[in-house]
């Protein structure tokens, strides 16, 4: 599969996101969270991938299945503010 270069970064964006799930980046984009993963190492820098991982490791709303049944949206209510 090959990915223009803005799917790239909107696909790093979406992974950085907290509230945005792996299933949302594959139903957008075809790209597993294993895919997810791998694009994510490539492109980030050693450290800054280290500390994604320990971000999303633990997140409970990076996975669908985890999710509470509260939290329907892709991004908090105050994340895009107008300016």
């Amino acid at each position: 599969m090959t990915l223009l270069p803005e799917d790239h970064s909107r696909i790093i964006e979406m992974a950085w996101e907290d509230r945005t799930p792996f299933e949302a980046i594959e139903h957008c984009y075809g790209l597993p969270e294993a895919g997810v993963i791998r694009l994510m190492q490539r492109s980030l820098k050693p450290a800054s991938f280290r500390l994604w991982r320990r971000r999303v490791s633990g997140r409970a709303t990076k996975h669908l299945q985890r999710r509470a049944p509260g939290v329907s949206r892709g991004c908090a209510p105050g994340q895009y503010k107008p300016r």
